[in-house]
């Protein structure tokens, strides 16, 4: 009997483990910001191979989307910010935009997040994106084929005003009415559905202090809590911005909004010792394993969904870090081994 029952234990806890291996799907971005990157039925093949089960682009783009048909990878695309001003003034635009980019795709493509604007705010397109939103939701309601696609926007970290400790957070004054725009839209697309995409980067607050924080907290998990606050104690730093976003959004009427993880990575050179290829692979790592399809302190039953940044070392980003996110370089040589 007790060898049964251990038997028994023994195959639940197997098929815990499959359940969260299956929920945490790793996604990465592919930026286009290269002159000699390989072409993108190259790059489809590439995730295939690794198994990256879903891919973010920055803009339509006819060759990647045609690229990705059939092959089974689920689509972040996004909106130009240059466009935010003609979809939030005018449906027509809106409809036109998801019939010309989605439509023609989407027999055999399955488009997961409508990501309108990337980082506009803060800014002076901020106040365009809920109202965009909205139109673009009017354009695709009708089309029963698009019913799993969620409209979005994605935002960075300094939509914060305050960020420590996590429980304190809350919007920046300059962006509360831009940010409760897209809250209160987000609210009214899909009742209790609707999610937020933030691009949080430990990277950049551990370069800007590293004498201060902790490496192991910053890249990876701390066997000593880097914050504790309250009752949440705190071992990445990736769990506390989170978190800092999620109790911003709870005090400004966004409790049923989920997020994901729009952008984030760890570059693999560019400045110094911040930037060492164990470092990137380490966090990289650390983010597909222990962040993808497990909750946060504040949120422990919400799994999180996410993007690592990026694909590939982009040489027409600026010279230094930005140049650095990169899995793999150009020619499709990895930086490091990931999959």
């Amino acid at each position: 009997m007790g060898s049964f029952w251990l038997s028994f234990m023994l195959l639940c806890a197997l098929v815990l483990i499959q359940q969260i291996q299956q929920t945490a799907s790793i996604g990465v971005c592919y930026g286009k910001e290269g002159s000699n990157l390989p072409p993108p039925s190259d790059v489809v093949a590439q995730f295939k191979k690794c198994n990256f089960q879903k891919i973010r682009i920055f803009n339509p783009n006819a060759q990647i989307q045609d690229a990705l048909r059939g092959q089974g990878i689920r689509v972040a695309v996004s909106t130009l910010n240059n466009d935010l001003s003609s979809l939030a003034n005018d449906q027509a635009a809106a409809n036109a935009w998801v019939n010309t980019n989605i439509v023609p795709y989407m027999a055999d493509t399955t488009y997961e997040f409508l990501v309108v604007g990337n980082e506009v705010v803060p800014g002076d397109l901020g106040k365009y994106v809920a109202p965009a939103m909205l139109n673009l939701y009017k354009a695709i309601e009708p089309i029963g084929a698009l019913s799993q696609l969620k409209i979005t926007t994605a935002v960075p970290m300094n939509t914060l005003g305050v960020s420590f400790p996590p429980s304190a957070s809350n919007f920046a004054d300059e962006v509360m009415s831009d940010m409760t725009a897209i809250i209160n839209s987000l609210n009214s697309m899909w009742s209790g559905d609707s999610i937020l995409m933030v691009n949080a980067y430990p990277y950049f607050a551990y370069a800007s202090d590293p004498t201060h924080i902790d490496v192991a907290y910053a890249n990876s998990n701390s066997s000593v809590p880097g914050v504790v606050d309250g009752n949440f104690e705190y071992h990445s730093l990736i769990h506390a911005m989170l978190d800092s976003f999620y109790a911003a959004l709870e005090k400004n009427g966004g409790s049923s909004l989920g997020i994901v993880v729009g952008e984030t990575g760890w570059p693999s050179a560019g400045n110094g010792n911040c930037t060492t290829t164990s470092l990137s692979e380490s966090y990289n790592l650390f983010f597909h394993d222990y962040i993808l399809g497990y909750g946060t302190p504040r949120r422990p039953n919400v799994k999180l969904d996410g993007f690592l940044f990026e694909m590939f070392n982009e040489n027409e980003k600026p010279v230094g870090v930005e140049q650095n996110f990169g899995l793999y370089q150009p020619n499709m040589d990895p930086v490091y081994p990931f999959c």
